[in-house]
């Protein structure tokens, strides 16, 4: 009985097994193949219309001069980054009657080699300092070495000097550098879905084409220029409180980014990527797949390792007006980026809430006229926000005292410990807000004397600073 195995061939116990034939392998890989090519191709084609997108702008070695600072760490990435006024095409509503084309931001950007921290730092464009030669190139004349303000190297030179002025000052090698103009500024932050702030007050600021209510909002691109670009009508009207408002904006904006996955979402970081790139003019160098390398290589980094500083300063008693760097907190900030360090192990910040997290509103209670700005400018050298500057309801006020609720108490000691004279403190159980209130009183005696170890300025805050809680 042969069970319809008649036909057969009779079975080798010792020979190998014959493989079945599996036709849907070759399939599987065949396909399988073809998507990865497919893949690879459309990822080339990403690659290929995102570098289509930059701008590039040549910066050469004889620009930057033969000494420059050495890279210390090889894989650690430091920026250039500067915001551009030029006001033609479709920037023109922002004031066409402005020609050529100035910076009003600086910043340096520090990605640690391990990827592991981030700083950003801020130079105040009315910087007073020692400002090197540059050859005259693309239609600028030229730089003498001569004292003056950190931005006229823009205007001389264009990025080539700024970047050579940056390292000079600095001793920080500078990778690549990139240029935002206004209409790109918009376009990254629509990319992103909008960016929240908190305002203490309504505004209405024509110049600057900026109309909010008051409290927690999402800004699209139009509204975050105009926040962004805001001098008198936020805060005390001071271009350092300008930067602290920049610095802000861009902490919520990289926190949103990270909370919402976007550098995991190839979507949304094609979305962001192709904003970003159509955004900005670049050294050739810094290529759109050093841009997404640069991106997908941060994926793990978390936002209170992104840290925003301002270079320590003060207001120039020899040029009123301008800001000189506080030494030696600028200088050893400059050596610990250059070295890709960590300002978190610096000692000697002895605050438990640092300046930098603490917003002030101010009351002139006194009839010393313009004390209140003089005030907000002493504060803000030492870090401080300034919200607002105003006169008390009643006066005089003999006694300067500091208003608080709940949510401020821990941030009190701050600037308790600043003060010169003992203030009078009053606690608010019924406010929300940890914004300080400080009431100047005819006892007022100023600050005390900032030390030279003291280094709350060069730590800044991180991207986990929320304005609006405040």
């Amino acid at each position: 009985m042969s069970g319809g195995l008649v036909d057969a061939p009779p079975s080798d116990p010792g020979a190998p097994p014959r493989r079945r034939k599996r036709p849907w392998l070759r399939w599987v890989v065949a396909v399988a193949v073809t998507v990865v090519l497919l893949v690879a191709g459309v990822a080339v084609g990403i690659l290929v219309k995102l570098n289509g997108n930059i701008k590039h702008e040549d910066v050469t070695a004889e620009d930057l001069g033969a000494t420059r600072p050495p890279k210390v760490a090889g894989t650690a990435m430091n920026i250039l980054v500067v915001g551009s006024d030029q006001r033609t095409g479709k920037n023109a509503k922002y004031g066409s009657h402005i020609t050529g084309e100035r910076t009003d931001t600086i910043m340096l950007v520090h990605v640690s080699s391990q990827r592991d921290n981030a700083m950003v730092i801020s130079f105040p464009r009315d910087s007073l300092v020692q400002l090197p030669a540059c050859r005259a190139a693309g239609g600028h004349p030229g730089q003498r070495p001569h004292l003056g303000m950190i931005n006229e190297s823009f205007n001389y030179g264009g990025i080539a000097c700024t970047w050579k002025t940056i390292e000079t000052l600095t001793h920080i090698h500078i990778d690549h550098f990139v240029k935002v103009d206004f209409t790109g500024f918009k376009s990254m932050v629509n990319a992103v879905g909008g960016v929240e702030v908190c305002l203490p007050q309504r505004v209405d600021d024509t110049k600057a084409l900026l109309h909010l209510p008051a409290g927690r909002q999402t800004l699209n691109g139009e509204q975050a220029l105009g926040y962004v670009r805001a001098r008198y009508s936020l805060g005390d009207g001071s271009d350092i409180g300008r930067i602290q408002r920049q610095q802000m904006f861009i902490a919520s904006m990289v926190k949103k980014a990270m909370s919402g996955e976007t550098l995991t979402d190839p979507a949304k970081l094609l979305a962001v990527l192709d904003a970003a790139t159509k955004a900005v003019t670049t050294d050739r160098g810094l290529s759109a797949g050093v841009m997404k390398d640069l991106a997908t290589s941060l994926q793990g980094l978390d936002a209170g390792k992104i840290r925003f500083i301002t270079t320590p300063w003060h207001y120039s008693l020899s040029q009123p007006g301008r800001v000189e760097w506080v030494q030696p907190q600028a200088e050893r900030l400059f050596r610990i980026v250059a070295r890709d360090q960590s300002v978190e192990g610096v000692k000697g910040g002895q605050a438990k809430v640092s300046r930098s997290k603490i917003q002030i509103e101010l009351r002139n209670g006194t009839w010393r006229s313009g004390l209140g700005t003089q005030v907000a400018a002493s504060l803000e050298q030492r870090g401080y926000h300034i919200t607002k500057i105003g006169d008390s309801a009643r006066k005089p006020q003999q006694k300067t005292t500091i208003l608080y609720g709940p949510n401020g108490e821990t941030r009190v000691p701050t600037l308790t410990n600043d003060l010169l004279g003992p203030a009078a403190l009053r606690r608010v159980a019924a406010a929300n807000t940890s914004r300080l209130v400080l009431v100047i009183g005819d006892d007022w005696k100023g600050l005390k004397p900032l030390r030279a170890d003291d280094t709350e300025s060069i730590k800044g805050f991180d991207a986990t600073h929320d304005s609006c809680a405040a």
